[in-house]
């Protein structure tokens, strides 16, 4: 293998270094070269992201004649030190809200579900703190990393509470009185203070890397070596804290992409340089070297398993013909949320058939208001996600998802498009890829900064990660890039490698696969009390009753102020007396684009 300078740096340095890598730079390749070039009878650790880069590292290293380098998770690690040492049960998932509830005997007054919302506080505060590098519970202030107001009121009331039954959960596992979870034994790897026997340790993925890892990695003797790519950082939502920028170590960087053409490369330039808006001014020299090839494998990527989902059943609408799909995780994984609960478990809460729910926080639930009124409570997205498509989709569901599973191939290489979210294609590359609607936009981030009411509330770190989700969909592509225009940045133009998918002409009508929205508000709706000026009366005189009534530059502007503050599309609904398809279709043709 011909090295290039870059690769030549690395391989030369002494000492504890940091790498900077783009997409498709060759690092696994860099390592594998440097590791060769140590000291004959030297000690390394290679420590993957997770279980599936571990195995393909280790056949990598092997082939290449280095089978003494101990290739590891930081998982696998932890495990071999604690779990074996301690003759301690792991639970396979992590604890359910319900479960946390009846383990602890949880009792809190005051609101519904109290007890389940403080459980599923429990439960993201337990996460939070085992993959920090804190010594004691208390040295977290949980409150502070809130963001609805809700959750934030929920848990400055309960906030004791919280903090002492997060800790009672803690020592149940410690004493093995219960199941412990993967999160707790990394944790109490980390506070164990292990020294590990080695000479030379090299950390890939720095960017997603939790704290408390981290803490174990800089704590070490070996001379170390961190890789990674800053802008590969997507996350920060299960506590990874970008390593790379956390160490203050030489930095190399490998800037030149052996997976795509120069073309991917500019236009990843230049989605990145959206960072200079949010105050980013450490952008790589992303150069590409790739060569074109048969394009074979084809993928269709979206942010969100909502989004996923969404695309997934307008192209087997438009291509009823087509032989076979595949879900990357497999299409289950999409159906359904870490806490277990069941897209079928939320339609059937709005069916009214509870007795085909079989998740129990559902079960308790009485309506889908006093879904949504936990979801605020206690920031639990994935629950958002599915309620959002059971409100969009509603009773055809069942059957559309039918469809899509009829289609499903078990073996990737049979199917005729895959499809994945960006965060379970991470680590993977495909020939052709074709990007959903749901990415962050220039024209979104302008805007929302520009705003005065949207701009009080603008959290740049996550505007930062969802520019990060864009260019770590866009460098997945090997030869042929498929780019909706509505996120396509200014300037870039079609070419052999870049082709530029047009809006469709009909954007007001809701797709005839959705389930009709009623026009007007629910009863229960009409009942709540609303501020003067806003009755459904009054909102029919100012804004008439037809659900389809002509926008005018006023009404865009209201709906526009509205959406910055983050008012769910029911709520705006209600407001201008129309279905929640008009306003999503509105919300689409004046490029807003929902994170």
């Amino acid at each position: 293998m011909q090295l290039s300078e870059e690769q030549e740096a690395i391989i030369a340095s002494k000492g504890d270094i940091r790498i900077n890598a783009v997409a498709g730079s060759g690092k696994t390749s860099t390592l594998i070269a440097y590791a060769k070039t140590r000291p004959k009878g030297s000690r390394i650790l290679y420590l993957a992201y997770n279980k599936s880069v571990r195995t393909e590292a280790i056949e990598k290293f092997e082939a290449a004649g280095l089978s003494h380098v101990q290739i590891e998770t930081a998982h696998s690690l932890a495990y071999k030190h604690v779990v074996f040492r301690h003759n301690y049960k792991v639970k396979p998932q992590a604890y359910k809200s319900w479960e946390i509830a009846n383990l602890l005997a949880l009792q809190a007054d005051g609101e519904k579900h109290a007890s389940h919302m403080v459980a599923g506080h429990i439960s993201k505060y337990l996460a939070l703190f085992c993959n920090s590098a804190a010594l004691r519970v208390a040295d977290i202030n949980y409150a502070a990393t809130l963001k609805d107001a809700k959750a934030k009121k929920l848990v400055n009331r309960y906030n004791e509470y919280i903090t002492y039954q997060t800790r009672l959960l803690l020592a149940k596992m410690d004493k093995g009185e219960i199941e412990i979870s993967h999160d707790f034994y990394l944790k109490k790897f980390q506070l164990s203070r292990p020294k590990l026997d080695f000479d030379f340790i090299l950390f890939d993925e720095g960017q997603d890397a939790s704290a408390a890892m981290l803490d174990v990695f800089l704590n070490q003797q070996a001379t170390k070596v961190i890789v990674g790519d800053t802008h590969q950082q997507i996350y920060a939502w299960r506590h990874a804290v970008n390593s790379l920028e956390s160490v203050n170590f030489p930095t190399f960087t490998l800037n030149k992409s052996f997976r795509f053409p120069p073309e991917i490369a500019a236009l990843s330039r230049e989605v990145l340089s959206y960072k200079s808006l949010l105050g980013w001014d450490k952008l790589p020299a992303i150069s590409g070297a790739g060569k074109a090839g048969k394009k074979k494998s084809q993928a269709l990527l979206s942010r969100s398993n909502l989004g996923l989902l969404v695309s997934a059943i307008n192209y087997l609408e438009k291509n009823p013909k087509t032989k076979g799909i595949y879900f990357e995780g497999h299409i289950h994984s999409y159906t359904y949320a870490d806490d277990g609960a069941s897209l079928y478990d939320v339609l059937n809460l709005s069916l009214n058939k509870r007795k085909l729910i079989r998740d129990p926080l559902i079960q308790l639930m009485r309506n889908l208001e006093d879904l949504e009124e936990y979801i605020d409570s206690t920031e639990d997205m994935q629950l958002g996600m599915m309620l959002e498509l059971v409100e969009t989709y509603g009773e055809q569901i069942p059957e559309l998802l039918k469809k899509l599973k009829e289609k499903h191939c078990e073996n990737k290489q049979e199917a005729e498009l895959i499809f994945s979210t960006v965060h379970k294609a991470k680590g993977m590359e495909y020939d052709t890829v074709e990007l959903g609607t749901d990415f962050i936009t220039l024209k979104r981030i302008e805007k929302m900064l520009l705003d005065e009411h949207a701009k009080e509330e603008v959290d740049q770190a996550r505007l930062i990660e969802e520019v990060n989700l864009l260019y770590v969909a866009i460098t997945r592509c090997k030869n042929l890039l498929r780019i909706p225009e509505s996120i396509l940045p200014e300037g870039v133009l079609a070419c052999p490698h870049i082709e530029i998918l047009e809006k469709e002409k009909e954007e007001e009508a809701p797709s005839k696969t959705k389930a009709a929205i009623r026009s007007v508000p629910k009863e229960k709706d009409q009942k709540k009390p609303v501020p003067a000026g806003n009755t459904l009366a009054e909102r029919q005189q100012k804004y008439g009753s037809a659900a389809y009534r002509p926008w005018t530059k006023d009404l865009d502007e209201e709906l526009k102020s509205m959406y910055y503050r983050g008012t769910r599309i029911k709520e705006i609904a209600a407001h201008f007396n129309r279905s929640q398809g008009a306003i999503l279709a509105r919300v689409a043709k004046l490029g807003l684009d929902e994170l």
